[in-house]
């Protein structure tokens, strides 16, 4: 299985193929739909809240942190919901977005044009995928709770290449098996 860690470079994003199993290692951010409105609004203010070039997303809604515990549940939240907002977070320099579900084929196509990835969290592992968190950092909207942006340090977090730089999608080949 291959690993790969921030910061993402173009060699390493075009070793990946969709249907590719990885372990992700280093720095995301959480957004949700409440979130990703207001980062909209950020970036065309030119004052968004993370260095958005090279940055990797996660669709992600955390439960609260159990007492003993690094980070709560982290199951990814439904993709399809930000696929309005993909297009302009890939415009400026978003290389990866983490979720899971079909996206639109417009959006597949930005992730091609911008040699981007979207990788696959799988849904009902959020306990897991909670204990892959090292930390976690309170960066925008904390009024928004659940949904604030969070800087996440992560390792070895499994996903699945969904689409990969080349405009492969898992999910045209998990309908053929």
């Amino acid at each position: 299985m291959k690993t790969i860690q921030t910061p993402l470079n173009n060699d390493e994003l075009q070793s990946l193929h969709a249907k590719d199993f990885i372990l992700f290692t280093g720095v995301l951010y959480t957004a949700r739909d409440a979130a990703h409105l207001r980062l909209i609004k950020d970036i065309e203010d030119n004052t968004p809240p993370f260095e958005l070039e090279g940055a990797v997303i996660y669709y992600v809604g955390p439960s609260p942190t159990p007492p003993g515990q690094k980070f709560g549940s982290a199951g990814p939240t439904t993709s399809s919901r930000m696929d309005v907002f993909t297009p302009t977070l890939l415009d400026h320099g978003v290389k990866a977005i983490i979720g899971k579900g079909y996206r639109s084929k417009e959006v597949l196509e930005a992730f091609k044009s911008h040699q981007a990835v979207y990788l696959l969290a799988i849904g009902g592992s959020g306990a897991y995928l909670g204990q892959c968190v090292e930390s976690s950092e309170v960066i925008a909207y904390e009024d928004l709770g659940p949904e604030s942006i969070k800087r996440l340090v992560v390792k070895d977090l499994p996903l699945i290449v969904g689409y990969d730089v080349y405009g492969e999608d898992a999910y045209v080949y998990a309908k053929t098996l």
